[in-house]
């Protein structure tokens, strides 16, 4: 405040920018002599003089420009009365730890309907117009030069199945051909055809694939991130409470500080006073001004311990630097209250087990490696995989009449048709097609399937003596708790004790050097023991609150986060998402020569 009071003082002796630039331009101008008084060689000096106050005037411009503010002076730190509900409620609000913790859910929920889009249908469409010119490499060519037109245009929808893992799909071929061939019987001749195919996994992949297990596993990491969530709003709520009672306790130092320093500061005047009327040596007046000065160090170092304190609570309570409550001073107002009551540490003990974030944490965990587990047991099964299929195939279009049923036969006539009559002659399914197909696949030898559930097995065994291991330390943490809390108020007890007494003293030996029977050593030393009885009366009552937020705290959340049970890992084993479209169904439908839907199918090589 000292050094903004001088630069206003210095800021308000300068002359405006107007004033100023004005002065500057009058004494360059007053500085050249009369213009009758010179020749023409005098105007470039006068012209020299203009541009030079020019220049000086608009650098002077520009530096008043420079040192004007451009976004005014927040206003200084207002006082906030805080009540301990209201910080708990602020730092649940804007806690940006707490923030990013909040998202992690929707994360998982992203990753979810990732998964879960596998299972949705894929609609598929083609249109194709190929022209191709054949050389007359036999006689059965069908002329000189052959030119066949063909135009395609497909469309079909796939999906794999959410159960079972099996995948369906629908292919609905159409196909218009225009040819020079003269032995063709139909031109342009149109073709449709459709082909059902059904995939259907056995053994390996019913149960469970990698992406049933994925999306089971991910839902329970979904769990464990609210789980997670919980912990982190009962971790934060104790932080809060603690940094409180911590702001608290350094205001009341502040004040012990103060009054330690009235004190001496008051015995110093009484000396000097005793000094002057003859009844004192100075040298007692050195030693009470060495101990204000003390004393005074202990106040600045109190000062500087209460500002730590409040910016240890606004980092938890404030959503950043432009919360008005980051600028704000803090006031706790609620005082730390005495009640001590019996702890039930059994109860307190069974809750924890039965609640607290780490263990339903590592509870979760294990149920997410038990269907990891379960999904590497499957990775051992033979790959037997049942592929079906049923299709049908319409012909039609302008029909020629041959002379006879020889080959090459002249056109006497033809008969008008069109994409109408291959539609008909599909719906009456009088081409179908079916086959059914099983493909099974087991390798010899010791598997890298059975290594890896091997170890998974061993994995999960620890995992569940890690889980019993943990329990023990909930008991152990609550218990440890409850004896700290116990413990806090035998200190606290003790402490007001000390501090009562040390009040008493300290009136003994100021009434005792009043009058003349106790020196000013021991009235110094009094002062100092009050002092640090007040203060450590303080600090035991501040801990007994502490230890009951810790008390509170451990029976929800631990102290911090890892160290828990690890998620079991697959091992890279094989597994497609549902069954694909495979190499199965594919020679199912290897008939259909419609459009590309034909050898390898769907899915690019079919089920891993």
């Amino acid at each position: 405040m000292t050094i903004h009071s001088a630069r206003f003082r210095f800021d308000a002796r300068r002359p405006r920018a107007g004033v100023r630039l004005v002065l500057i331009a009058g004494a360059l101008l007053a500085a050249a002599p009369p213009l009758g008084a010179q020749d023409r060689s005098d105007e470039q000096r006068l012209d020299e003089i203009a541009r030079v106050a020019a220049q000086r005037f608009l650098a002077a411009r520009a530096e008043e420009e420079q040192t004007r503010p451009t976004v005014p002076a927040p206003p200084p730190g207002q006082m906030v009365d805080l009540t301990l509900e209201d910080a708990v409620t602020r730092a649940l609000e804007r806690n940006l730890e707490l923030a990013v913790e909040r998202l992690n859910p929707q994360t998982f929920d992203l990753t979810i309907a990732r998964l879960r889009s596998a299972y949705n249908p894929v609609a598929t469409s083609q249109f194709n117009q190929r022209a191709v010119v054949l050389p007359p490499t036999n006689q059965l060519n069908g002329g000189n030069i052959v030119q066949n037109d063909t135009t395609d245009y497909n469309a079909g929808i796939l999906q794999a199945l959410p159960w079972g893992g099996g995948a369906v799909s629908f292919q609905f071929n159409n196909r218009k051909q225009v040819t020079s061939n003269i032995f063709a019987n139909f031109n342009p001749t149109f073709t449709s055809n459709f082909n059902l195919v059904m995939t259907q996994p056995l053994l390996r992949g019913l149960l469970v694939d990698n992406n049933r297990q994925q999306l089971r596993v991910t839902t329970i990491n979904r769990e464990i991130s609210e789980i997670q969530l919980r912990g982190t709003v009962a971790t934060t709520m104790a932080a809060v409470r603690n940094a409180y009672w911590e702001l608290l306790y350094a205001l009341d130092a502040v004040e012990v500080a103060r009054g330690s320093l009235t004190l001496a500061e008051k015995l110093v005047e009484d000396n000097r006073a005793r000094v002057e009327i003859g009844t004192m040596a100075p040298l007692d007046v050195v030693q009470a001004e060495a101990e204000a000065a003390t004393r005074r160090q202990a106040l600045a170092q109190a000062e500087a311990t209460w500002r730590t304190a409040e910016l240890a609570l606004k980092r938890l309570i404030v959503s950043g630097t432009d919360d008005p409550l980051w600028r704000a001073s803090l006031r706790p107002i609620d005082p730390p209250s005495y009640a001590p009551e019996p702890l039930d540490v059994e109860g307190a003990v069974r809750r924890a087990l039965e609640d607290r974030t780490d263990l339903a944490q590592a509870r979760r965990q294990i149920d997410a490696n038990n269907l990891t587990l379960r999904f590497m047991r499957n990775e051992m099964l033979p790959d037997l995989e049942l592929a079906a299929s049923y299709g049908a195939q319409g012909l039609g279009g302008t029909q020629f009449i041959r002379q006879g049923s020889g080959l090459g036969s002249s056109v006497i006539g033809s008969i008008p048709g069109g994409y109408a009559d291959a539609l008909r002659t599909l719906s009456g399914v009088r081409y179908p097609t079916w086959n059914l197909q099983l493909n099974l696949s087991y390798p010899l030898g010791t598997s890298g399937a059975e290594a890896n559930y091997a170890r998974a097995r061993i994995q999960l065994s620890q995992s569940t003596a890690q889980l019993r291991a943990l329990e023990l330390q909930v008991a152990t943490d609550v218990t440890n708790a409850a004896l700290q809390a116990e413990n806090s108020i035998t200190r606290y007890e003790a402490a007001l004790a000390a501090r009562q007494l040390a009040e008493t003293r300290l009136e003994a030996e100021q009434s005792r050097f009043e009058v003349g029977l106790s020196t000013n050593f021991f009235v110094v030393q009094a002062q100092r023991d009050l002092a640090t009885a007040q203060s450590s009366e303080l600090r035991a009552l501040l801990d007994y609150r502490r230890a009951l937020v810790d008390y509170q705290r451990l029976q929800e959340a631990p102290s911090a986060r890892g160290g828990g049970i690890g998620a079991l890992n697959a091992g890279g084993a094989d597994g497609g998402a549902g069954g694909g479209f495979g190499g199965g169904a594919g020679a199912a439908a290897g008939g259909f020569d419609a459009g590309g839907f034909g050898a390898g199918g769907f899915g690019g090589g079919g089920r891993n």
